[in-house]
């Protein structure tokens, strides 16, 4: 691997399983010997997460389509200057659960801001950085958005305090809101086919898993760290 480390994301809706594949390919990597850097958007940094609680709480009302995309952006510049680049920066492998195809799908398809915006602004906060591996994982969206949603409620109930609510208030979209994130999703596939691999999810986690490792190892050509 070349002294610049790889910057892999998973994208998708909620309920695609994303964490769970995320922290699978985390383990392949340490046990090839990589150095692995895993976190998340919106969060990543003290300052993100705080920023999360925001966006995602389903109390939070009246946030409206152009506040809720500047504070992704906002959560995202604090995360590269604070853990992204860093990482890349010392050789290490980033894997983050969504970056800015998430924000392009869900506020520039599923709230219409277009995708125009959305790329000025990760030109000018981002500075441009892009992953060196996408993996869009793709299942029927009524049954992800329901499993996302049954998973935030038990995370919602099992918490001992209540302060930060839940992470439902995307959830709560309508159905109409999902296929145009979907759409934005394929989009971005058709756009930039080198960066972007559309995963098959509907497997079980372990195939999906195999698709993965398949991926990673064709697009990055990762041998043994040894």
């Amino acid at each position: 691997m070349s002294r610049r480390g790889k910057f892999i994301t998973f994208e998708g809706l909620d309920g695609t399983g994303k964490s769970t594949q995320l922290r699978k390919l985390a383990v392949a990597l340490h046990e090839a010997g990589f150095k692995v850097v895993e976190t998340r958007e919106p969060g990543g940094t003290p300052t993100g997460e705080k920023v999360r609680r925001v966006l995602l709480d389903s109390a939070t009302d009246g946030l409206s389509p152009l506040a809720e995309m500047a504070l992704m952006f906002a959560s995202r510049a604090q995360h590269i200057a604070e853990v992204i680049q860093p990482a890349l920066d010392h050789g290490q492998i980033v894997l983050c659960d969504r970056f800015t195809d998430s924000t392009e799908a869900y506020q520039g398809g599923g709230r219409k801001l277009g995708s125009e915006a959305v790329l000025d602004l990760h030109r000018v906060l981002c500075g441009g950085l892009q992953p060196d591996l996408t993996l869009l994982l793709d299942s029927d969206p009524a049954a992800s958005v329901s499993r996302a949603r049954r998973r935030n409620q038990r995370a919602a109930r099992g918490s001992r305090h209540h302060l930060h609510g839940d992470e439902n208030r995307f959830e709560q979209e309508t159905r109409a809101f999902f296929a145009r994130v979907r759409e934005g999703y394929r989009d971005i596939a058709a756009r930039e086919p080198q960066r972007v691999v559309v995963i098959d999810a509907r497997g079980t986690p372990a195939q999906t898993h195999a698709k993965i490792m398949e991926v990673v190892g064709k697009k990055l050509r990762l041998g043994r760290n040894t």
